[in-house]
């Protein structure tokens, strides 16, 4: 079936879109013998897993079932950090992840025995910031609880350590481009340089928009082949959102027109249910054939029906009036949608489809009533 067609409201994955991210990727990888790694906590539709293993070289995840998903799903490397982890994790992590990253010397020392087939990294923290003022999304921020400073690895790491410890892990990108990298790796060559000659690998973490249209890949690749070649090192990266950048949608009715000093269309998908980073972090959703309010004939506000008053998507432009049972099309739907979707208000979640290069469709997750009652009690 074609998209105008599904039962609504469902996301879609755009596997034509999907094959060019990933081909762009798969060329960094061929260009500098990185090694690129899907970053689960922002898709973890793993119908792809399939066709993204042909062109990566495996998974990253940041805890148990996320491992365990890439392992089952994928089966190429696979990876793992956590701010902390429980004990039973570690010991079925260990058997399933070729890479598992510890974030303080302390959970180092507690599990490093149980680490003997695992290779086995260290977060840091190289305290650069390059986020601007959303300190919720920067791993640098002052007091972050995310890797190790270097005040605080010169007190603990020692040169025993290397016998168990091959590899350092930063995280600190959110969105951004390869001049911030750059910028990130000079705070991290001047604060571990040192360390990083007896390493065999670095992890640059994830946040890349390796596959926007503006992104400078020329200047990721000299970045990658610095590290890799002055300190002789293994190069991973571990972007989510790149992987499936504009490759989705979330198909949704208007239900309803409410005009209370501003037209508002109530529609079956919803920003806390279907997407919450629209309420967390916030953003406006790209929407197609829409535009800035006022910028177009008619505005309207766009809602849901859930009871929560500030389940708001977003004020948006069209050319043509709006009325029930219209269909719209949100865009860039498969990162950070699947992955954090809930039932608040008994709201069912969206099915999954997947639309071929011909743009035909097939659904291949419907969700019902068991799917709210099965998690709760």
């Amino acid at each position: 079936m074609r998209i105008e067609e599904l039962k609504t409201p469902c996301y879609v994955i755009d596997e034509k879109q999907l094959k060019k991210n990933l081909s762009i990727l798969q060329k960094v990888e061929k260009d500098t013998g990185c090694k690129i790694l899907l970053a689960q906590k922002a898709f973890s539709c793993f119908y792809e897993y399939p066709l993204i293993g042909q062109y990566i070289s495996g998974t990253t995840a940041s805890g148990l079932f996320e491992a365990r998903l890439g392992k089952e799903e994928m089966g190429k490397e696979n990876h793992v950090f956590a701010p902390a982890y429980k004990e039973e994790d570690v010991k079925e992590l260990v058997k399933i992840c070729d890479h598992m990253v510890f974030n303080s010397f302390s959970q180092l020392e507690k599990y490093k025995n149980f680490c003997k087939e695992t290779s086995v990294g260290i977060r840091i923290n190289p305290e650069c910031s390059t986020q601007g003022d959303h300190a919720i999304y920067d791993p640098c921020a002052k007091g972050s609880r995310l890797g190790v400073t270097i005040a605080h690895f010169k007190e603990q790491f020692t040169d025993e350590m290397y016998d168990y410890v091959d590899g350092l892990h930063f995280h600190t990108l959110c969105e951004q481009n390869a001049d911030d990298l750059a910028k990130t790796l000079e705070a991290v060559e001047e604060k571990f340089g040192s360390y990083l000659y007896k390493m065999k690998w670095l992890n640059f973490g994830g946040g890349h928009h390796i596959t926007r249209a503006d992104y400078d890949i020329g200047l990721l690749e000299k970045c990658i082949l610095h590290m890799k070649e002055k300190y002789d090192l293994d190069i991973y990266l571990e972007p989510g959102e790149a992987i499936a950048l504009n490759a989705g949608y979330l198909a949704t009715t208007v239900m309803d027109v409410v005009d209370n000093d501003i037209q508002t269309l109530i529609l079956d998908a919803s920003a806390a249910c279907h997407m919450p980073d629209v309420l967390e972090m916030p953003y406006r959703p790209p929407l197609r054939s829409s535009g800035m309010p006022e910028e177009k004939k008619y505005t309207y506000r766009l809602s849901s029906y859930t009871c929560l008053a500030g389940d708001i998507i977003g004020d948006y432009s069209f050319d043509e009036e709006k009325k029930v049972d219209d269909r719209l099309y949100f865009e860039d739907m498969a990162i950070y949608s699947m992955v954090k979707n809930n039932t608040f208000n008994g709201i069912p979640l969206p099915d999954i489809a997947v639309m071929d290069e011909s743009g035909e469709c097939k659904v291949i997750r419907s969700f019902s009533y068991e799917d709210f009652k099965g998690r709760l009690s």
